[in-house]
C-alpha cells in the first residue's frame, strides 16, 4: 500500500528555471520507476541558508506530495543521490487531508 509522504527538496542555486523544470521531472521519473506516484508541486522559490553548506549559499526549495510504499522510500533517497540534482531532500508522512488542501 502506498503512504502519502510530504518531500522538502532542495535544488542548487546555480540551476536556471528550464534545468529546475528538468531536476523535477526527474524527481518524478525515479519516483514512478519504484511504482509511486507524484500527488502535487508547491515551488517555494529561492531562499538563502542560513550558513553556507558544501559551498553553496542558496538553493530553490520545492515541496512535492507523493505517494510511495514505505519500504522502497529508501531505495529512493539512493537513486536520488546518484541520478538527480538534489542538494538536499527530507521526507515526512502527511496526512490526506494536507495533500487536499495543496489543490
Amino acid at each position: 500500500m502506498n503512504t502519502l509522504y510530504e518531500g522538502l527538496f532542495i535544488f542548487p542555486e546555480t540551476l536556471d528555471e528550464e534545468t529546475l523544470d528538468l531536476a523535477i521531472t526527474r524527481v518524478k521519473e525515479e519516483l514512478e520507476t519504484l511504482g509511486g506516484s507524484l500527488e502535487s508541486t508547491t515551488r517555494m522559490g529561492k531562499k538563502n541558508f542560513a550558513r553556507p553548506l558544501k559551498k553553496q549559499k542558496a538553493g530553490f526549495y520545492v515541496v512535492m506530495m507523493i505517494k510511495l510504499e514505505g519500504t522502497k522510500l529508501d531505495a529512493f533517497k539512493k537513486r536520488l543521490r546518484l541520478a538527480t540534482d538534489v542538494f538536499r531532500s527530507l521526507f515526512v508522512l502527511a496526512e490526506e487531508s494536507e495533500a487536499a488542501q495543496e489543490d
